[in-house]
């Protein structure tokens, strides 16, 4: 079947989303889809996990394109986009979901060299590859939403304790973020960057309706955020009337202190 053809009409939006088989982006993949976009997923290794998604969703096996790739390595950043222009001739949105993180409670002095590397090249030089590849297509078709991924107040560079290399990475994407949404804003490009609350383990992969029916006392609104959450906002900045929003900043926490939570 040529699916450039099929699938390149003006009406029809083609997604790459990093780490999308499972977890946040995984919810953000389906929100997509929903919405009547094909969809590039990329995903590190596993296997598992594909295979579960295709079957969950063989109703759009025809707008589902899995390409594996490790987002520290440039080379497969570049095949990723690559991969994605082959099969669908165009690049909408761009969602770098992806990011190494050390869930290991640590001081910045017990880092191993290659932790401090992985956590930069992951959440930041990632970002940067992936810019470089795909906004000379989004210029040449004059359209683009670009979402990146931080954490509560990343914009006001706060100290996290036991997380210095994450927060360092991501508190530089916020300025990368915006430098590129000024840049690019000529050329109907927006980039924005959404931060989640403390989404954990089913909650990552549940609805809003789910979340609901289970009280949660820490987070103020009283429920805990879902992967439902997250995708809800990423469609909303993916939308074409959404171009007044770009350089944004956008808090997903439902009033939760994620970091002055964890502090002790």
């Amino acid at each position: 079947m040529n699916y450039k053809s099929l699938f390149r009409g003006d009406n029809v939006r083609h997604a790459i989303i990093t780490a999308g088989t499972k977890g946040l982006g995984k919810m953000v993949t389906k929100r997509l889809l929903e919405k009547g976009c094909s969809v590039t997923v990329n995903y590190r290794s596993d296997l598992e996990a594909v295979s579960r998604v295709k079957e969950e969703w063989s109703l759009y096996e025809e707008r589902l394109h899995f390409v594996q790739g490790d987002v520290t390595k440039k080379e497969d950043v570049i095949k990723i986009v690559q991969k994605a222009m082959e099969r669908f001739g165009r690049i909408d949105y761009l969602i770098t979901n992806a990011g190494p993180f050390v869930f290991e409670r640590k001081k910045l002095i017990d880092y191993e060299d290659k932790e401090w590397y992985e956590m930069i090249e992951g959440n930041l030089s990632s970002v940067f590859h992936f810019f470089k590849s795909a906004i000379p297509i989004m210029r040449k078709q004059k359209f683009g939403r670009v979402v990146t991924y931080g954490f509560q107040d990343a914009d006001n560079a706060p100290g996290w304790m036991y997380r210095s290399a994450f927060s360092a990475a991501k508190v530089g994407l916020v300025s990368l973020t915006r430098t590129v949404a000024l840049e690019e804003a000529e050329h109907g490009i927006t980039v924005n960057m959404v931060c989640p609350g403390d989404i954990r383990g089913q909650m990552k992969e549940a609805s809003i309706k789910e979340a609901k029916q289970k009280k949660e006392n820490v987070t103020p609104i009283g429920r805990s955020g879902t992967g439902e959450d997250i995708a809800r906002v990423i469609a909303f900045l993916c939308e074409d009337d959404s171009d007044m929003i770009t350089g944004s900043v956008i808090p997903v926490t439902g009033g939760l202190d994620v970091i002055n939570r964890h502090r002790n």
